[in-house]
């Protein structure tokens, strides 16, 4: 491994840049995977990191050790730092020093939407970006398009959020939802707590695109009239709405829950 002990290194200011800068992230198409889960499910899919970086007392531990070991025999350029450096790269407290840079996707966005998919307009939290995607592969749907409002979702916090659910997405940014919508050959469902028509009610067998909002104010009105129909999740308590990383699962396992009936 090559030893970095200086701030003033070119490679640890760009590591320094990746982990501050949503900015700085999407003008050089790279992030951070801040963590032994992370760095070992971007493995497990077959992919390899750009570079592998690793804190001085966590290059010792059991299961950042073989991760690195793995990266090396690939020819993988392994870096180690000492505690004071790695430090304000990872945002992990009390995790194991381990961090990967890697490449973000660049996906063209198709034409015409023709399977299952989700759409976000204007998210905001990157936890509930992460817990929307995560939701999103466990449910078998592989496709998510965000406008160019929401959240960066290859920010290190919607990463952790995401748990490795990014690796098995296409994750399609800056995407204009309004030209997506005008062209979809499957059916758009957005969700509202003011519609009368309840997920329960419709046929969910097939491909449908699920449309979701800012945290606050909902989907915006342009992308609701655009919808095929607004649907609401029914709830007997006395709160106003779900969350909407909540919504997302109550309706993506809707869906699971009809076609494996």
């Amino acid at each position: 491994m090559k030893a970095i002990s200086s701030r003033e290194n070119p490679l640890y200011k760009e590591l320094k840049l990746l982990a501050s800068s949503s900015q700085a992230r999407r003008k050089a198409g790279r992030t951070l995977l801040d963590g032994v889960h992370l760095c070992e499910a971007y493995l497990q899919h077959g992919r390899l990191p750009l570079f592998c970086i690793v804190s001085e007392g966590s290059a010792v531990h059991p299961e950042a050790a073989a991760i690195v070991q793995r990266c090396e025999v690939a020819k993988v350029p392994c870096i180690v730092l000492p505690e004071s450096l790695f430090h304000p790269l990872s945002q992990v407290e009390h995790g194991v020093g381990l961090l990967f840079v890697v490449d973000t996707p660049h996906l063209a966005v198709p034409e015409n939407l023709t399977r299952s998919a989700v759409l976000l307009d204007n998210l905001q939290d990157p936890g509930n970006l992460g817990s929307i995607l995560r939701s999103a592969a466990a449910a078998g749907i592989e496709d998510v398009f965000c406008s160019k409002t929401t959240v960066f979702a290859w920010s290190p916090k919607v990463l952790r959020a995401g748990m490795g659910a990014h690796f098995l997405l296409n994750i399609f940014d800056n995407v204009d939802l309004q030209l997506l919508v005008g062209s979809a050959h499957v059916p758009i469902l957005a969700t509202s707590s003011h519609a009368e028509k309840r997920i329960y009610d419709l046929d969910l067998k097939r491909p449908v695109a699920w449309l979701f909002g800012h945290e606050g104010q909902g989907v915006s009105q342009e992308l609701l009239d655009l919808a095929s129909c607004r649907v609401s999740i029914p709830h007997l308590g006395g709160v106003e709405s779900l969350n909407v990383a909540a919504s997302a699962a109550v309706c993506f396992f809707e869906q699971v829950r009809q076609k494996t009936a």
